[in-house]
């Protein structure tokens, strides 16, 4: 005699647990996304400050509570503020500086980095260690020893203190570097070698162009530094025609009185290529930070 057998259920019925699991993460999720409109929002709010500040007249600039939108807007602010801060000048200064310190920082630092990662010497630990502990100090310390170094060399006045030092590298980009170059297989060297390619032809030919999202992630940073560099070019340079954009903002602060309108409108003209830099290269600095990180 045969028994009838029941089906089993094709699904498992959903159980209350599993149900206020879904419900925890999915308020997590909500609660997370609002936290982080909310940051992005407060982050974002000295930048519309300084864009609306742009166009006010400069007695509605601190007035309270903040007017947010202009009236009227005072347009004739921004071409006043070029000529006022020599605007085309401060530019040409500021890409012949950015675009040699970032070349050579980059170059620099790669070819350092190989060094590091693919060559057995004694001290090679330790002297990477040395180079780390360096990132402790911060620019401050060593800004009175540079000073007085390049004072002795002559170069006060000229790019040479701003630019020679980028021929050396710099300890953070080499660190974020080499993160990378160790996981290049070392079995390309080999096989280039075997072909008759010297270590230079390695670096450039291979390391290199397998490197891009890292290279690509140390370009940006170094842009971003090479354009907002302030205090060092104050240091170096007294000629107001050798002034960068940062420098020359610096010139609407006065001892009694500062031209706040030409000031904001100024730094809106002035951070518009970083921020076009980063919606552009947004991609390749999120995957380089993240191949260094998780990679190395």
């Amino acid at each position: 005699m045969r028994i009838a057998e029941t089906p089993a259920p094709l699904a498992r019925p959903l159980t209350p647990r599993l149900s206020k699991h879904r419900v925890y993460r999915w308020a997590a999720k909500v609660l997370w996304y609002v936290l982080l409109t909310g940051l992005g929002i407060l982050f974002s709010l000295p930048f519309f400050w300084m864009l609306s500040s742009s166009l006010k007249i400069e007695a509605r600039i601190w007035i309270y509570p903040p007017q947010w939108i202009p009236d009227p807007f005072l347009w004739e602010n921004y071409p006043k503020a070029l000529e006022l801060m020599k605007f085309w000048r401060a530019l040409r200064n500021t890409l012949f500086l950015t675009g040699v310190g970032t070349t050579a920082i980059v170059l620099a630092s790669s070819w350092i980095v190989y060094g590091f990662a693919r060559f057995r010497f004694p001290g090679k630990n330790a002297l990477f260690l040395i180079l780390l502990s360096t990132m402790m100090l911060p620019e401050q310390v060593t800004m009175i020893p540079r000073f007085i170094m390049f004072k002795e060399f002559g170069w006060l006045n000229t790019y040479l203190p701003l630019l020679v030092p980028a021929f050396f590298g710099d300890a953070f980009y080499i660190f974020l570097l080499r993160q990378f170059f160790m996981t290049i297989p070392t079995e390309l060297d080999d096989a280039a070698k075997i072909d008759g390619c010297s270590y230079i032809g390695i670096w450039w030919r291979i390391i290199l162009p397998l490197s891009k999202p890292a290279l690509a992630t140390v370009t940006v940073f170094s842009v971003i530094r090479g354009w907002n560099d302030f205090l060092w070019p104050l240091i170096i340079l007294n000629d107001a025609a050798k002034y960068n954009l940062a420098l020359s903002l610096a010139s609407f602060r006065g001892l009694y009185n500062t031209q706040w309108g030409y000031l904001m409108a100024a730094s809106v003209v002035s951070l518009l290529p970083m921020i076009l830099l980063y919606f552009f290269a947004q991609k390749y600095v999120v995957e380089g930070i993240t191949l260094t990180g998780l990679k190395g």
